[in-house]
């Protein structure tokens, strides 16, 4: 089932392209990265499916519900927890005080606060204005989960914290996955969207360009080889974009390892790596070129 759903969404600035033609669904229960550079197009992408900017053309969906509808943004948005990558908040409440406000305004309970100041913990007698930006981003994460919503939609939501409360976050999202929860996680940080998403999509300037799950990009892309040879390097011959390498022998193999081996085997091994691309890899390949 298909919880978010996107067709040919595009968003102008005037002129200026902010996003254009994206197509892509999210499904219910799983954790969706939506990877790019800053500027690429993530917030606006969000922005509009949340109903803040109004899209140029195309059309999206949150539980079926077509955003275009100004009544169906008010009931998608009671549904939706969000967190925004520009995080501002009323430094004047103390912290209580600011999720009661966001309670009364959703008109919701706040079932899951005990189990989210257990993970991130936050002085909430306190002024907000006395926070540091750790604890606001902290506040930010408990508001946006805080009456257990079906959907949470985020924007870059571990800026500020230090890589301990990272890992407790990343641990969350699972959690909130395996009670059939929905994450939108835009981020550019690739190593803590290889830790907790199933499925990515790669945004380049405002267009999608890859959508899939993380596994099967990496396997298409193939796994980096390194080789020494007793034999005279220039003797390896039969693979695409060969290097040497202070003596190693450097390609990309898009064989399985059984047919790998067996091609090696003609030659004498002195040593040998074979890597998986890693996230990093793939998005630098899909924005190679680029300035």
């Amino acid at each position: 089932m298909n919880i978010i759903e996107t067709k040919n969404l595009t968003k102008y600035y005037g002129k200026i392209k902010g996003i254009e033609n994206l197509t892509f669904s999210v499904k219910k229960g799983e954790i969706f990265g939506f990877l790019g550079p800053n500027g690429a197009g993530k917030t606006t992408t969000i922005r509009t499916l949340l109903g803040y900017l109004h899209p140029t053309s195309g059309e999206a969906f949150i539980f079926g519900k077509n955003i275009a509808d100004n009544e169906n943004i008010v009931e998608i948005k009671r549904e939706v927890g969000y967190i925004p990558g520009d995080l501002n908040i009323y430094t004047h409440m103390t912290g209580k005080e600011f999720l009661d406000y966001f309670a009364s305004l959703r008109n919701t309970k706040m079932t899951l606060l005990d189990d989210l100041l257990k993970v991130f913990d936050v002085p909430l007698h306190r002024k907000i204005k006395g926070y540091s930006k750790g604890m606001k981003q902290k506040i930010g994460i408990i508001q946006a989960f805080m009456d257990d919503p079906e959907i949470v939609i985020m924007d870059e939501p571990t800026s500020g914290l230090d890589p301990l409360l990272q890992q407790k976050f990343y641990d969350f999202l699972k959690n909130q996955k395996k009670k059939g929860k929905t994450v939108f996680f835009s981020s550019h940080v690739l190593s803590e969207v290889d830790k907790v998403c199933d499925r990515i999509g790669i945004i380049r300037n405002g267009e999608l360009v890859a959508l899939e799950e993380i596994e099967a990009l990496k396997d298409k892309m193939g796994k980096k080889v390194r080789i020494k040879i007793k034999e005279k390097p220039e003797t390896f011959k039969g693979h695409k974009n060969i290097k040497f390498n202070h003596g190693w022998i450097e390609f990309v193999s898009t064989d399985n390892i059984d047919n790998l081996i067996k091609k090696l085997s003609k030659f004498t091994i002195i040593d040998l790596e074979i890597i998986d691309f890693s996230l990093e890899d793939i998005f630098i390949h899909y924005y190679e070129g680029q300035t």
